[in-house]
């Protein structure tokens, strides 16, 4: 019954491959989000590079701004920039559902040949019954996987996080900041004040010009008056 993969071994070995890849992307996907789903509840301790890169990223844009603004929405592009190697999170899942229709379509060129070519029914069932229990292995895997709850789950736990716990931490830092610069340009302005004032020495003739010149009115305003009680 199961001779047609043998005669047809280009379109067996290419279908049986795109099956294969598409579920273990699901696999991969699926275990990748669980890990961070328990690497998240303890995000003080992760070990995770991409949670830890969640954090300093969070971190930077809340000193920059003095706040995120939206935090769901970052937390969203943070998912969206996941990666397994080249590829992100998001195209791998894509990647497989294409892979399983791709496989499907290859069944169907088996099929498609082999009526071409003459056989009957009882020869080509085995590219019907491999695609109908592909297509149910494909979904019950995805259902196992649930890449999108636990998308999910990884969004709640991150928000959660950032907003309950990160966001406090970060305003203490900023007052405790604040409150020391304060403090530093107190203590400076106070050592400005402390500082004593250098005047610049008079040089020696200009005293003594000073010194002369109020004589000399002195003795002007006593002749001036002597004349004006004479007279």
């Amino acid at each position: 019954m199961f001779q047609i993969f043998y005669e047809e071994k280009l379109i067996t070995i290419l279908m049986f491959s795109l099956l294969l890849c598409s579920i273990i992307g699901r696999v991969i996907i699926g275990i990748l989000y669980q890990n961070m789903i328990k690497e998240a509840d303890n995000m003080s301790a992760t070990k995770n590079k991409a949670l830890k890169q969640c954090k300093m990223k969070f971190a930077n844009c809340y000193q920059l701004n003095n706040r995120v603004s939206n935090i769901p929405i970052f937390v969203d592009k943070f998912i969206n920039r996941l990666k397994v190697g080249p590829f992100s999170y998001l195209t791998v899942y894509h990647l497989s559902g294409q892979l399983m229709l791709l496989a499907v379509v290859m069944a169907g060129v088996g099929i498609c040949k082999s009526i071409l070519i003459g056989r009957s029914i009882g020869d080509i069932l085995p590219f019907y019954i491999v695609s109908f229990l592909g297509l149910y292995l494909y979904f019950a895997v995805s259902a196992m996987a649930d890449i999108k709850g636990r998308r999910r789950i990884l969004k709640i736990n991150l928000v959660d996080y950032l907003e309950n716990h990160m966001v406090s931490r970060l305003a203490e830092g900023n007052l405790q900041e604040e409150e020391n610069v304060k403090e530093t340009r107190r203590e400076s302005r106070g050592k400005i004040e402390l500082m004593p004032v250098h005047k610049e020495p008079e040089e020696p003739g200009k005293e003594e010009e000073k010194r002369i010149f109020s004589r000399s009115e002195e003795k002007e305003l006593e002749e001036l008056l002597k004349e004006f009680l004479t007279s």
